[in-house]
């Protein structure tokens, strides 16, 4: 059976070492029971996977981190814990939903770690998709000066509150706003029901419309 090896290059060095199943098959077929032919020792499947997911994990973390090499380790580590628990996986769950909640858990963790070297800047919901170059909260449309001024004040409001949201709260509005979750995910992942989900959610933006009355 194929080996995986574990470096800084996972990502760009991961070869198909095993084709039980052709790898066009795996787009047939259900996350979980991709899942279930990697416990078998299948590894095409986590190469599947790891093509699947990769970018959106990535752009979750990184608006969790505003770094690019942290958010690139970060879900290289999600990667590998899903390939160590390849072992014990059980379809429970929608896999995408275990997989954020391993991402949440490790973005939470890191955020912890580093809060002493953090600054307000941090967060960057705002900020330019990295692929479209749009900016989800403001228009396109090129300002005059007096707009853009504005436009940065706003933005630096918005840093700085969403940053101030309590952690499950933000933790919610990223998953809602940016990786367009429904409430039954975002639950899913934070371990809520559903109507705690939309109470969570609905606190977190009334808390940011009340904070950016000035700039509405």
């Amino acid at each position: 059976m194929a080996t995986l090896a574990i470096n800084p290059r996972l990502f760009e060095n991961l070869q198909i070492a095993e084709t039980h199943r052709a790898t066009g098959d795996f787009g047939q077929m259900d996350d979980a029971a991709i899942m279930l032919e990697l416990r078998a020792g299948n590894m095409a499947g986590f190469d599947f996977l790891i093509q699947k997911y990769r970018k959106p994990i990535v752009h979750f973390m990184y608006r969790m981190v505003h770094n690019q090499a942290v958010a690139e380790e970060l879900a290289q580590e999600v990667f590998l814990r899903v390939y160590r628990s390849r072992e014990t996986y059980r379809a429970e769950a929608r896999f995408s939903t275990w997989l954020y909640r391993i991402a949440t858990n490790l973005g939470v963790n890191y955020a912890r770690d580093t809060r002493h070297e953090r600054t307000a800047s941090t967060v960057y919901l705002d900020e330019a998709d990295s692929e479209t170059g749009t900016t989800p909260d403001v228009a396109d449309s090129t300002p005059d000066v007096e707009a853009k001024l504005l436009r940065q004040e706003r933005l630096n409001a918005i840093r700085q509150h969403v940053l101030a949201l309590p952690e499950r709260q933000r933790m919610a509005v990223l998953m809602h706003k940016y990786e367009g979750m429904d409430y039954k995910q975002i639950g899913d992942v934070l371990k809520l029901s559903e109507s705690a989900t939309k109470s969570l959610l609905f606190r977190a933006y009334q808390t940011l419309r009340d904070k950016l009355k000035a700039f509405v």
